[in-house]
């Protein structure tokens, strides 16, 4: 049984030891056949140094460099079309994703399940903006998605080799992973755990929009919904003029003065116009993903490799 770890990397220098001390005693418990895959962004500091001098202390540790920074997502994906094991764990490198439990991981994969998602009950160390976008974000997204996706799960999972066979298959520019995994589908568990701060240094994942970027590829790649919203808002804003107007017209008919004058006309206008904005906003983000995905430019492209046959 060969496992993999897919790590996307980026100024990551002062955690790669500390995760690497941790995580190697543990897979040597589970087993000797296993690779750690490095997948870096290409980094202002030392991370690809730091990789290449523990590789230089043990083989089955390996280096995907891109040519670019391509992204989190991109490098997670890159990491798994390249991964050759049975079973694939996602994880991160600050430690947030503990390696202690993908010893449960890989138990519940050797029960039979083909996917297992890592739920946090706690998220030390997260603002509390964050925690509210995620939250919400959970909600929205799996009543109006065309699949579900547990809530407080993140990019850390156990997958079998034919979920990622899949998933690299799907072949989609958004690399939202949650999404892709969901809609692959096959029998998949929760395993709860609390989720630590990190050990070393500053995220380099930006909180507030970042969330939002997520948020808004699981609205809009995996759901047509906010189309639907914007037609039926449409056809009830202009059902509803039509009502203001007959009341307005039998007003004057029967000789009620009312007053018609610049404050109604300014806020009718304001709220249409931004009715219209917000409507061309959400077809632009669907146009946006089409051109996206019409142009199938290459997701990510490989520097340097070290470590995998050629």
């Amino acid at each position: 049984m060969l496992l993999s770890i897919v790590v996307p990397v980026y100024r990551e220098e002062k955690n790669i030891s500390e995760f690497l001390r941790r995580l190697r005693p543990i897979l040597a418990g589970i087993t000797e056949d296993y690779e750690i895959i490095f997948a870096l962004d290409p980094s202002p500091d030392r991370t690809e140094e730091a990789v290449l001098e523990q590789r230089g202390q043990d083989q089955r540790i390996k280096l995907l460099k891109f040519s670019r920074r391509f992204g989190q997502p991109m490098a997670t994906l890159a990491g798994m079309q390249y991964s050759s094991g049975d079973a694939v764990v996602v994880m991160d490198v600050d430690l947030q994703d503990p390696p202690e439990l993908v010893v449960d991981m890989v138990a519940k994969w050797r029960e039979g399940y083909d996917v297992v998602l890592p739920q946090r009950r706690q998220r030390t160390g997260e603002p509390w903006l964050k925690r509210l976008i995620a939250g919400t974000g959970y909600r929205i997204i799996n009543r109006i998605a065309d699949v579900k996706i547990p809530p407080n799960t993140g990019d850390f999972r156990l997958m079998a080799r034919r979920v990622v066979n899949e998933v690299v298959r799907l072949r989609e520019t958004h690399g939202f992973l949650r999404g892709m995994v969901a809609v692959v589908g096959f029998k998949q568990v929760l395993l709860p755990f609390d989720r630590p701060p990190r050990f070393a240094g500053q995220t380099n994942y930006n909180r507030f929009l970042g969330s939002l970027r997520i948020g808004f590829n699981g609205i809009f790649c995996f759901s047509t919904f906010a189309l639907t919203l914007s037609t039926q808002l449409g056809f009830a804003l202009a059902f509803g003029s039509i009502f203001i107007a007959l009341i307005y017209l039998v007003m004057k008919l029967a000789g009620f003065p009312f007053p018609v004058g610049n404050p109604t006309v300014v806020i009718l206008i304001l709220f249409m116009g931004g009715v219209q904005l917000i409507s061309v906003g959400i077809l632009g983000e669907y146009i946006g993903r089409i051109y996206e995905e019409v142009r199938a430019r290459p997701r990510f492209i490989v520097d340097r490799a070290e470590g995998f046959k050629s």
